[in-house]
């Protein structure tokens, strides 16, 4: 299949033992990890380091051995913020977080497939994106 960028719900989902999403999100990343290499930018690590207290915890929960780390494109970051200037003109709300689009955007640009359980924005947003999804 190739590479595979893991959203951060997935990761989520995972840690918080979710009741509704989190056997999906296991199920789905071991998949993916079978297939071929699941990835993070510095934008999914951002948004689960909130679930650790300090690095270390991180580095040794998501070791690089298990999760490729991949920088972004300046591509992607300008792909971004063009769709989220596009979902603000659409009646967006500023509720809806950019990391979202940069995350959409890098997969989008590095043509990796993204693992989601939160199609919806990135099916608007980046129709070509290859995702896996409920």
């Amino acid at each position: 299949m190739g590479a595979v960028l893991v959203d951060s719900n997935v990761i989520l989902d995972i840690l918080t033992e979710d009741p509704k999403w989190g056997k999906w999100s296991e199920d789905s990343l071991a998949r993916a990890a079978d297939d071929g290499v699941v990835a993070i930018n510095p934008i999914i690590y951002a948004e689960v380091s909130v679930r650790f207290e300090t690095i270390e915890e991180m580095e040794n929960t998501f070791p690089p051995s298990r999760f490729a780390r991949l920088s972004m494109p300046w591509e992607a970051a300008f792909l971004a913020g063009k769709c989220f200037r596009k979902y603000r003109k659409l009646g967006g709300q500023r509720r809806s977080p950019l990391p979202d689009f940069y995350i959409g955007a890098h997969a989008a640009v590095s043509d990796l497939a993204l693992l989601t359980r939160d199609p919806g924005r990135y099916r608007t947003y980046f129709p070509r994106l290859r995702l896996i999804s409920p």
